[in-house]
């Protein structure tokens, strides 16, 4: 099941109500495996094309893990979700 795209389009962290980015998909096509907030260094899974938003099942990333996914997603000039378009580090 993918995740539908109008939802993600709205979709923001429901701890800040910023902007996510939606990473991990396997395949050009597929959900993301997560939707990642860089500005909390949090990620929330994508399970068979939910989002869970939950934010106590958000995982907190080490810094490492994030500097690769910020590499990730300028490199592959990901879009924010919720019509946000800035990363920050």
């Amino acid at each position: 099941m993918t995740l539908d795209p109008k939802l993600l389009a709205i979709l923001v962290c429901p701890t800040d109500k910023g902007p996510l980015f939606p990473v991990g998909a396997t395949e050009a096509g597929d959900s993301p495996a997560w939707l990642y907030n860089p500005r909390l260094q949090r990620r929330y899974a994508v399970i068979d094309g939910i989002p869970d938003m939950l934010p106590d099942d958000a995982e907190t990333v080490s810094d490492d893990e994030h500097a690769t996914l910020m590499a990730t997603i300028e490199a592959e000039g990901i879009a924010a979700t919720g019509g946000g378009s800035s990363a920050a580090s």
